[in-house]
């Protein structure tokens, strides 16, 4: 609704300006319900919002904020900040075929800020920002909210008016505590969605402002409406969801600025009627601004196909199942009760899971499935809802109704699989935006149940409960969010198929030392999803740890059969084959490892050992160097270059290698031992010592460091620092091979020094 302006010099007129809308329908004079100034409904959303998520501030990094924050290189200072525009949101080149196409440059640039002002990988921080932005879109969602179920209209000072302030604030308190929100603001990679939503509402509001000075749909302002462009091409970059909020625009001139109604407009373009600028669809402006957001949007999807370079990413059959049918039927329907379970998460957001791929949802193939019942009851509710939509009389009705699935449904077509394979089944993440259309719903729903009960209150008192419930079920989960293990744990019972979860579950007790524990979890895994190569990579892992070299080689064959370009599988493979002696198996498997993966210091480095126990000591070196040459700071492959130099006699070739090798990784102790040791051999006595000190300032509690720098007293004369050391070494490991025969050998020349010196 948009508001002339008439008398300007009339006093209160702001106030008769509020009158006069007041006499259209609203929301507002059914419900009973706060009723609270703007800034202090603001406030308390605020509030509100920051409750149900504050626990989650000093978090772990979960799940995949591993890959997109601790492993992604443009997250650091060296790497150039136009790297970012070329990258996708893990750090891998856009290019690449392996890449995700995930562009989202402004979100990895927010997460390095966050990294630069942290001064290194401390999750607090990141949490924060993410609270922070959840709590400002709440916040938002006031003024949106007010719009979509109030109107628009402004005083004759071109001041909004909020013609819906009880009802905007329970649409924002029920988006501010859905449960559903969880994974975006407690998982540091839900920054993605809250970037997202906050330039996705600023381009809304942005909109809005074009028509502050409209008289009657005749003016609007250009600038206002090229800059809502802009702020949804920013929206994009932060997530591809963004992009749909030109479309949210142009649904919005059309039903609130002119008052479209597209049953009779559907109804004259069938019938050829000439009529159509009284319908509204001509009626000057629309089609230009619709043209400028048309042409807007069209530009930015070009420049992100360009810059996305080749085709869409390449997803498996676990990631989304369904997908992969043969069948366009079993697609369909599968797609179809995708969309009922994401509805079902807004209804009801109590089971919630951090991944529902690999099996927690098995695939419906025939009709007499009984969820086939979740997808009728889907389609009766839309179908009801958009005839309300379409044919009711009344105007208001049909205006809340049309915005209210516009906000379901339109963000939410990026995830539908409609256009694109997606790589996930269903993931709470990309609900994000699409909640505020069910918050519409919800709030036009609970307006028309207050209108027909006599006990208004009580109907209150029930939406407080649920407030209050989404309050108490944000902060349980919140708090599952903060670590690895309730966060895997808390999925088992909402996903007992999805081998994922257990494997998770599997991979963080192993991280934690509990081996067998974690033995029962991959296994699990593996036998929910027999080609889960992942899985029987880790777990032939334990298994060679074990030394159940047997199963261990059954299951790592397994997987590289299953996925032949397995790189990771290929060398621990090679690793188990060199355990049970088969040095010619185990050399192809690390080269078909390297194969696979060009750029490898592991399996460099496990090559070399091969070579070193073969006695081939100069492939052994040279396996080494390259490990090194693509990972400078790989410890162990210096340290085994200087012990093998130092034991082939080789000390001046590698007292040189440890001094390269100190150079780039100076406080590495292991380092500065192995080349003390060198040192000392070649009589350089001061040096090696000062090295041995500093190794032993850096880990007092090795044995063997004592025990060396005793043996280089000992062969300097300084018997008294010997005996000192060779009692340290002994007391830290009364095992320790030669250090008992070096120190009695010391204390019987120490007792005929103290016979001779009597």
């Amino acid at each position: 609704q948009i508001c002339n302006q008439h008398n300007a010099e009339a006093p209160n007129l702001e106030q008769a300006f509020y009158r006069m809308a007041q006499t259209e329908p609203n929301l507002d004079h059914d419900i009973s319900w706060f009723l609270l100034p703007s800034y202090w409904a603001k406030m308390v959303v605020a509030f509100i919002s920051f409750l149900c998520f504050a626990n989650s501030y000093d978090g772990d990094f979960v799940f995949d904020d591993s890959e997109a924050i601790i492993n992604n290189k443009d997250l650091r200072a060296e790497t150039p900040l136009g790297d970012l525009w070329h990258h996708d949101f893990w750090g891998s080149k856009l290019s690449s075929n392996t890449s995700h196409k995930s562009y989202r440059p402004l979100t990895v640039l927010t997460f390095r800020i966050n990294y630069l002002f942290a001064g290194g990988f401390y999750p607090v921080g990141f949490h924060v920002i993410n609270i922070i932005l959840h709590c400002t879109i709440s916040v938002l969602m006031v003024d949106v909210f007010s719009i979509l179920l109030g109107g628009l209209q402004f005083s004759n000072k071109g001041r909004r008016l909020n013609l819906a302030p009880k009802t905007s604030l329970l649409a924002a308190l029920l988006f501010a505590v859905h449960p559903v929100h969880t994974e975006c603001v407690a998982g540091i990679v839900g920054r993605a969605d809250l970037l997202c939503a906050l330039f996705f509402l600023l381009s809304f509001l942005g909109y809005c402002k074009a028509f502050r000075e409209n008289k009657e749909g005749h003016n609007f302002s250009v600038f206002w409406v090229l800059v809502s462009v802009i702020l949804g091409a920013i929206a994009m970059l932060c997530k591809e969801q963004g992009i749909t909020i030109l479309g949210l625009n142009a649904v919005f001139d059309a039903l609130v600025i002119n008052k479209l109604n597209v049953l009779e407009l559907i109804q004259k373009l069938l019938h050829k009627d000439k009529s159509l600028e009284n319908a509204g669809l001509l009626r000057k402006g629309l089609l230009f601004r619709i043209t400028l957001l048309m042409s807007g949007g069209a530009s930015i999807l070009y420049i992100r196909w360009r810059i996305m370079g080749t085709g869409p990413p390449a997803f498996t059959e676990v990631d989304n199942p369904a997908s992969f049918a043969d069948s366009l039927f079993v697609r369909a329907i599968n797609y179809n009760y995708y969309y009922s379970l994401n509805a079902w998460l807004l209804l009801c957001p109590w089971w919630l899971c951090f991944d529902w791929s690999m099996g927690c949802i098995p695939l419906i193939k025939s009709v007499s499935d009984w969820r086939i019942i979740a997808l009728a009851a889907l389609w009766f509710c839309l179908i009801g809802l958009i005839c309300q939509a379409l044919c009711s009389e009344d105007s208001h009705k049909r205006r809340i109704l049309t915005l209210g699935l516009g906000f379901l449904i339109i963000p939410f077509l990026p995830a539908s699989n409609l256009f694109f394979r997606v790589g996930f089944v269903v993931a709470e993440r990309v609900i994000y935006l699409p909640s505020i259309g069910y918050c519409i719903l919800f709030t036009y729903g609970f307006s028309l149940l207050s209108k027909q009960a006599k006990k208004k209150k009580i109907l209150a008192v029930a939406v407080l409960g649920i407030l209050l419930i989404n309050v108490m079920r944000c902060a349980l989960r919140s708090s599952q969010w903060r670590s690895e293990e309730q966060l895997f744990r808390s999925a088992l019972s909402v996903c007992p198929l999805n081998a994922k979860v257990h494997y998770n579950v599997g991979k963080n007790l192993a991280d934690k030392g509990n081996q067998s524990a974690a033995i029962k979890y991959y296994r699990e895994a593996v036998r929910l999803n027999p080609k889960y190569v992942h899985a029987m990579n880790n777990l032939g892992n334990i298994l060679k740890e074990r030394n159940e070299l047997q199963e261990a080689e059954e299951l790592l064959s397994l997987a590289v059969q299953i996925q032949p370009d397995f790189a990771a599988a290929w060398m621990n493979l090679g690793i188990v084959q060199n355990s049970l002696r088969r040095f010619e198996e185990a050399e192809q498997s690390y080269w078909t490892a390297i194969k696979h993966r060009k750029k490898y210091p592991d399996c460099y480095y496990n090559l070399g050992r091969l070579y070193a126990d073969l006695n081939r000591h100069i492939d052994a070196l040279n396996a080494w160097r390259n490990a090194t040459v693509l990972k400078p700071e790989h410890s162990l492959a210096w340290n085994n270059m200087i012990i093998l130099l130092d034991n082939t006699g080789n000390l001046a070739q590698a007292e040189a290698v440890g001094r390269e090798a100190l150079e780039l990784i100076p406080n590495d102790h292991s380092l500065m031992f192995s080349l003390a040791n060198v040192l000392g051999k070649s009589q350089k006595y001061k040096e090696s010592e000062a090295l041995f000190l500093k190794a032993i300032k850096a880990n007092p509690n090795a044995a063997s460091y004592h025990g060396n720098l005793a043996v280089l007293y000992h062969r300097w004369g300084n018997l008294d620092l010997a005996k000192k050391h060779y009692e340290v070494s002994l007391k830290l490991d009364p095992m320790a091979p030669g250090t008992k025969e070096n120190y009695n050998l010391l204390r019987r020349k120490l007792e005929q020094l103290q016979k001779k010196g009597g």
